[in-house]
């Protein structure tokens, strides 16, 4: 496992320092979402050139820090169709950059069927699963194009919100360029979060041959309500999912959640030593 951070959940700071105070505090990797990083200069789509990808990719280089995943979290089940094609058009942008990057993986979760990106009950009927399907298709034949992953993170309050969805997207799209990000939490919900061990297990069973990367955070419910935290610091069993990165899928990038720098530190050591005795 090469451990690392979503770097919008580091401390802020210029860019190039920032990255620099990432491999201070032991970090291989990160988890990039432009807009969220980058104060210093413009990311929109015109704003990602190849001069643009080769600064970057040498900051992260000199610096020791891989770019895990390029973080592109829209809803491509938008059903406002001027949106969505600004959308997909930053997808496109986002997919083509990651391969100036050396970027393997463009990261996304997959939406609901309202302009909100809200939950209702609605994102888990068959008729939004096939919408997503359909709307995902040609965004991951220009990933194959450009030689990147798309990863899809499975989310219990979106569209793919279970490892049997997310088969089935899987299968139906059958790219190699489709793959799946891994966060455990994500599947949970206050409606079935004391299954989460079966439903672990479901997931490394049903799609741990295409998981390209893993997202760690940790839960905890309070007034009826499921709250996301550091690694550690909660409710979260670890053992499967860490015997699975450690047994299949020997330096997968796996980046920390909902960290805030006062406990980063405190979930990166929780998280290894669980990795070492599992």
């Amino acid at each position: 496992m090469q451990l690392g951070i979503r770097l919008h959940d580091t401390r802020e700071l210029p860019f190039e320092e920032r990255i620099a105070d990432v491999h201070r505090l032991g970090f291989a990797c990160g988890h990039l979402a432009l807009a969220k990083v980058i104060r210093e200069f413009p990311t929109t789509d015109e704003a990602l050139t190849p001069g643009l990808a080769m600064y970057i990719r040498n900051v992260f280089a000199k610096n020791n820090v891989d770019i895990a995943v390029l973080g592109c979290y829209l809803n491509l089940a938008d059903p406002n169709k001027e949106q969505l094609e600004k959308t997909v058009h930053r997808y496109m942008a986002h997919i083509r950059f990651a391969s100036l990057l050396g970027c393997g993986v463009v990261g996304t979760e997959t939406g609901a069927p309202n302009e909100a990106y809200a939950f209702t009950p609605q994102c888990h009927t068959e008729e939004a699963l096939k919408l997503f399907i359909e709307r995902v298709r040609p965004v991951v034949k220009y990933a194959e194009t450009m030689g990147v992953i798309l990863g899809i993170e499975p989310v219990y309050r979106h569209i793919v919100s279970d490892p049997k969805r997310a088969r089935r997207v899987l299968d139906e799209i059958g790219s190699p360029n489709l793959q799946i990000i891994f966060d455990p939490v994500n599947l949970l919900d206050i409606a079935n979060y004391r299954e989460r061990q079966a439903i672990m297990e479901e997931a490394i069973d049903l799609l741990g041959p295409d998981v390209a990367m893993v997202h760690l955070k940790d839960f905890y419910i309070q007034d009826g309500e499921m709250l996301f935290t550091g690694c550690g610091l909660g409710e979260m069993d670890y053992t499967a999912v860490l015997k699975f990165m450690k047994e299949r899928k020997p330096f997968i990038h796996a980046t920390l959640e909902d960290t805030v720098p006062e406990n980063n530190q405190q979930a990166k050591e929780y998280i290894l030593q669980r990795y070492a005795e599992v």
